[in-house]
């Protein structure tokens, strides 16, 4: 039988992230919400440069011990119970020496997040969990935890309004990304909405306690995000001398090497070998004539394993040598959609 879960403690979580000890800017903590990315997204949704816009500064964190109307992709709803599980979400002004990053950076932090996720779970809870594109994190093939990042947009001061409106469009700070994650604890097997999932009490976690387990996120999360942000948002440059957030990736996700079946709007799907990410986090697929598709996360409904020459199918499956050539290919196609989105997760 699981224990009863551990209430949060935020003068212990404010102690490990804000400073001199942690890298957050703000932590807080709801004993019950909506949702802790919508409230964010309302904290963002404030004059830029205003007082309360300063009270929000990049990275400040808000959890939460229950959720009740909690989003996932594509509107998607996501309840849980008071204390089974880790609910946090995180504001974030993503910029290098006071430069906004590029907008094609934006799609790579819900991946970030999930990276930070699974490190940490492994750390200190003794879990191995991977990532199944764009933004599930699995244990044992069942969902663990998900990720939603939004876009934020702040607007513009009286002062702003009045310069744009008579010398055009001046710069604001740019574009806020709220990231929110939301991982099952200490639900059991009767707890939870789908044979599908899973939880960390289920998985046998070293510790169920989200004292620890959620600074040790939050703590991984910031110092991937710094990193990324010092590289511009290039995916591709190391981070911090080491791998770059594309390598760890890679190296983290699931879904590579494996036949998908990728369902967008208007009932259409793509069928094909997921062969790796682009430069803006999509998945590339090479199907069975060769050609290689571009999927955004901000358009894909459903991303499922697909059995080649099953209903539905487009034929036999891609060998290696096809997916080794896919990156190098000529005849690519893009599929609806794909590239930058405010539904990155």
């Amino acid at each position: 039988m699981t224990p009863e879960p551990v209430p949060l403690d935020l003068n212990r979580l404010r102690r490990a992230l804000i400073p001199p000890d942690g890298r957050y800017s703000r932590m807080d903590l709801a004993a019950s919400t909506g949702s802790t990315n919508a409230d964010l997204v309302a904290a963002a949704a404030v004059a830029s440069g205003s007082p309360e816009a300063e009270r929000w500064p990049d990275l400040s964190a808000l959890a939460a011990e229950e959720q009740l109307a909690g989003r996932g992709r594509l509107d998607r709803t996501w309840v849980s119970p008071p204390g089974s599980s880790m609910i946090v979400s995180v504001l974030l002004r993503p910029e290098n020496a006071g430069k906004p990053l590029p907008f094609t950076a934006y799609s790579w932090l819900s991946l970030l997040a999930a990276i930070a996720l699974i490190e940490s779970v492994g750390d200190v809870a003794g879990v191995r969990a991977q990532l199944k594109w764009p933004n599930d994190v699995l244990v044992n093939g069942r969902k663990v935890a998900g990720i939603l990042a939004q876009l934020a947009s702040p607007k513009m001061t009286a002062a702003q309004t009045a310069v744009s409106s008579s010398a055009g469009p001046v710069d604001t700070a740019g574009p806020i990304v709220i990231v929110g994650t939301g991982v099952n604890v200490s639900q059991s097997p009767d707890e939870l909405p789908v044979e599908t999932a899973t939880s960390l009490a289920i998985e046998g976690a070293l510790t169920l306690d989200r004292n620890v387990l959620l600074p040790a996120y939050l703590d991984r999360f910031a110092a991937l995000y710094l990193a990324f942000c010092a590289v511009d948002g290039d995916a591709r440059r190391p981070l911090d001398g080491g791998e770059s957030l594309l390598q760890r990736a890679t190296a983290a996700m699931v879904t590579l090497g494996t036949q998908v079946r990728a369902d967008l709007p208007g009932n259409k799907s793509i069928f094909g070998l997921a062969v790796g990410l682009d430069m803006t986090g999509s998945l590339l697929l090479t199907d069975a004539s060769g050609t290689t598709h571009t999927v955004s996360a901000g358009d894909v409904v459903h991303l499922r394993r697909h059995v080649a020459g099953s209903p539905g199918g487009s034929g036999a499956a891609c060998d290696s040598a096809a997916a080794s050539g896919a990156r190098e290919a000529n005849h690519s196609h893009r599929a609806r959609g794909s590239g930058a989105s405010s539904r990155y997760a």
